[in-house]
Parts: structure tokens; C-alpha cells; sequence
């Protein structure tokens, strides 16, 4: 008898491989409820706040009264002029571009990571780079290289701040490194801003050094913003000291870089706690080429009626939108002051002098080698046996081997959780690494 052949293609095969490593869609079928599954996951791992969702229902579910057009194919792909009218008021409020946004400046998608892979796929031909600083929120590797077929460039700091001006040299190394290897181009650099998963936001110098950098290699300058209104007041640590987000569109570029090479990403996900309306957005104000290139593709991640329409509801309520961020803000900071509070008590390294996004980055396989004493590792064996031990004790983590950690031993704790939940799972972290 011969053989089965293989039915699908290579790089389907390629992402069949690389989703099977994953334990995300585990996770979100097994996760714990009292009532319905109180054996399931606790799950502090994936970026999700849930800290406002009453408010948010509350007022979706006061203002949904569907016209007609929006069962329809609307204004096309990009998004409905209405909800790109609403983006670009809200966010002249709240990132302070120095240029006003407009709506033909905005492509509208079902999610930022649609986004991405689409900036990925305008600007590299198969095989060209993409830098990428690390340690980098995990999914930017799949979203930019697993259908657009770039090569993500993770960069090494060894040591150096990765938020210091010192880092921009790590950049242009590993750009020359690249093409001096491939004989490839590299043709953008992805800058996650404020930063996932250290909490952190770029100091205006930084910024400014990285932009020289893309002007010197012609690079693409991808500003991912999607936690940019989720900053508050660190009340534990601030060590370095935290810099307050300012978004690279509030940055006079004369004489720094092209606009054309400046593009910036929002979303609904992070800051309106809304993963599932599935709204992301692009911001490219001079580069006529992109938007030209993305209305057929816009086809592929053409937004839902019912998102388009409750969305621009939300972001056009100025009232309802001040005081859902404000709060948001004022929960977010207690929730990181009780986790941070908590790991700090105990002697757990952790990093210090977050205020952005709602996830610390933890060592807690310095804290299993310090209750295990006569355990040897090496290289990122520490951090698998460290995942393991989680997953025996039903809670978890974002591991640091998924987001190109240079050091074995970390993870990503998220805590836009209710305090109880937040509880039980600190708990089972530390039984975790007692057992």
C-alpha cells in the first residue's frame, strides 16, 4: 500500500508544527470557573483585563440599536467612516499627534495581530527582516512571518537597557549582521510601545534615536501603541523611574525620518478590556503606497457590523470614555500594587518600575533554584521544568522561552484580575515551585 501524502502545503504544515507547541487554545478551553469547571486553568498567562467588563456590557448593552447598513458590506474593508471618524477624535485626545489625525489615515481591522501581519506583508518581500528587540510579546513572530513569510530579527542587548538610547547600537548590529548573512534587506523595525511584557514605555530620547536609526536604512518604523492608555501610578517600585507614555505620533519628525516610514497600532483589545470586538487599527499619515496596497487585502480582515458600530458608540461618549479609562487606571494600579506588593514580600526578582499594561515579568526559576537546590539546568531547561510544575498545579503563565527571554527562569504574570482570582493563582505559582 502506499504512503498518504501530505494534503496541505509547506508553510501550512510550518504553522500546523508551531501551533501544536502552543498551549493557548488549551488554556482558553479548560479554563476554571466555580460553578462550571472547577477544575480548569487559572490563567494569568494571556494579555486579557477583565477588570472592567461590567462597565463595559453595562453601556454596550444600552446603546445597541442596529441600523440596517451594518448587515450590509457598509463603506468596504477598512472600516466605516463613522467608526474612523470616532478613532480619529478619540485618539487626537489622548496620543496628541503633532500632526491631527484623519480618517483616510486609519485602516481599520478585526484585530491588531491582522494588522501586523498585514504591515508585514506590504513591506517585506519573502525571506527580508524585521527587528524585533527582546524579550517581544510571542505572537509578533507567528503574525509577521508565518503567511507574509518575513524573518524576525530578534535582537540581543546583552545587558544593555533594552529602553536606553545604548540599545539602538544592539538595533543597527543586528541589521548588519542580517544582511551581511542572508544578503537580505531588512525593511522595518517593530517597537512595542508601551512595552509587552516589561511594563515599560520608551523615554522620548530613545524614540528619537530609534527613528534616526530607520531613516539611516530606509526601515519602517511600527510603533505597536495597543496598551498606550493603559498607564497608572506604580505605588511599589520605581526603580528605574517609570517615564510617562508619550506616543511616537506626538513627536515632531522634521529633520528625524520620513513620515512615509512611520506607522502606529491601536486597538479596542488592551485598553477597553474588549479582545473579542475584534477592532484594530493602522495609522499611517504620509504613505499613500500602504493604504493603496491594503484596500483588496482589507477584503481578509474586514471588521464585523455589529464591532464597527459599538465601537465607534463607545469611542465617540467622551463622557462615558474618561471615566472608563480613569477607572480603569485606578484598578489597574492597585492590582499591579497588590501582585507586585506580594512578589516583593516574598524576595522574588521581578521587574521593577512598570506603569503601562497590566502583566509583570517575573524570575521564578531563581526562586525553584533557590528551593532546589541540587537541581542543574541549562540554557531554558530551567524555564520548561518551571512551566511544567505550573501546569501540575492548574495555573498559567506566559513563559519566557515564547518571548525570547535572554535569561532562563521567567515568565509574565498578568493581573487585571479580581483579587481573588489573583489570590488562588499566586498560590498555586508558589506551590508550584515548592513541590
Amino acid at each position: 500500500m502506499s504512503q498518504p501524502t501530505v494534503s496541505v502545503s509547506l508553510r501550512a504544515q510550518h504553522a500546523t508544527i508551531a501551533e501544536s507547541k502552543s498551549l493557548v487554545s488549551e488554556i482558553l478551553n479548560d479554563a476554571w470557573d466555580p460553578k462550571t469547571n472547577p477544575s480548569g486553568f487559572f490563567n494569568v498567562g494571556i494579555a486579557e483585563n477583565v477588570l472592567m467588563h461590567d462597565a463595559l456590557l453595562g453601556y454596550i448593552n444600552q446603546k445597541v440599536d442596529l441600523p440596517a447598513k451594518y448587515l450590509t458590506y457598509n463603506d468596504g474593508g477598512g472600516g466605516s467612516r463613522r467608526l474612523k471618524g470616532a478613532i480619529t477624535e478619540f485618539l487626537n485626545r489622548h496620543l496628541q499627534p503633532i500632526i491631527p489625525l484623519q480618517p483616510h489615515h486609519i485602516i481599520v481591522t478585526n484585530g491588531v495581530s491582522a494588522a501586523i501581519e498585514h504591515l508585514s506583508w506590504v513591506f517585506t518581500n519573502e525571506g527580508e527582516g524585521i527587528l524585533l528587540g527582546k524579550p517581544y510579546y510571542g505572537a509578533f513572530i507567528p503574525d509577521m512571518s508565518t503567511r507574509p513569510a518575513a524573518a524576525v530579527i530578534p535582537v540581543d542587548f546583552n545587558g544593555s537597557d533594552p529602553f536606553g538610547v545604548a540599545a539602538v547600537e544592539c538595533y543597527e548590529h543586528s541589521l548588519l549582521a542580517f544582511q551581511h548573512e542572508t544578503r537580505k534587506k531588512v525593511r522595518a523595525l517593530m517597537l512595542c510601545h508601551p512595552h509587552n511584557p516589561l511594563g515599560r514605555c520608551y523615554p522620548r530620547d530613545t524614540i528619537v534615536e530609534v527613528m534616526k536609526l530607520c531613516q539611516k536604512y530606509r526601515l519602517h518604523l511600527i510603533s505597536d501603541e495597543i496598551y498606550a492608555l493603559s498607564t497608572w501610578e506604580n505605588r511599589v517600585d520605581t526603580n528605574p523611574e517609570p517615564v510617562e507614555f508619550e506616543s511616537v505620533l506626538a513627536i515632531n519628525k522634521s529633520n528625524i525620518i520620513d513620515e512615509n516610514l512611520v506607522h502606529v497600532l491601536w486597538g479596542m483589545s488592551k485598553d477597553f478590556g474588549a479582545n473579542g470586538l475584534r477592532i484594530g487599527t493602522i495609522i499611517s499619515q504620509a504613505n499613500r503606497e500602504l493604504h493603496a496596497a491594503l484596500q483588496g487585502p482589507s477584503l481578509y480582515s474586514y471588521v464585523s457590523g455589529l464591532s464597527d458600530y459599538i465601537t465607534a458608540n463607545i469611542l465617540r461618549d467622551t463622557d462615558f470614555t474618561d471615566r472608563y479609562l480613569r477607572l480603569n487606571r485606578e484598578k489597574l494600579a492597585a492590582a499591579h500594587q497588590f501582585v507586585a506588593g506580594y512578589l516583593k514580600d516574598r524576595g522574588f526578582e521581578y521587574q521593577t518600575g512598570c506603569n503601562a499594561a497590566f502583566f509583570l515579568w517575573v524570575n521564578l526559576g531563581k526562586r525553584y533554584l533557590e528551593r532546589h537546590p541540587q537541581m542543574q539546568y541549562e540554557g531554558h531547561s530551567l524555564t520548561a521544568e518551571v512551566m511544567e510544575r505550573l501546569l501540575q498545579q492548574k495555573v498559567f503563565l506566559a513563559s519566557g522561552i515564547a518571548f525570547g527571554s535572554e535569561h532562563p527562569g521567567w515568565f509574565r504574570i498578568v493581573f487585571s484580575q479580581p483579587m481573588e482570582y489573583l489570590q488562588e493563582s499566586l498560590r498555586r505559582i508558589e506551590a508550584a515551585l515548592d513541590e
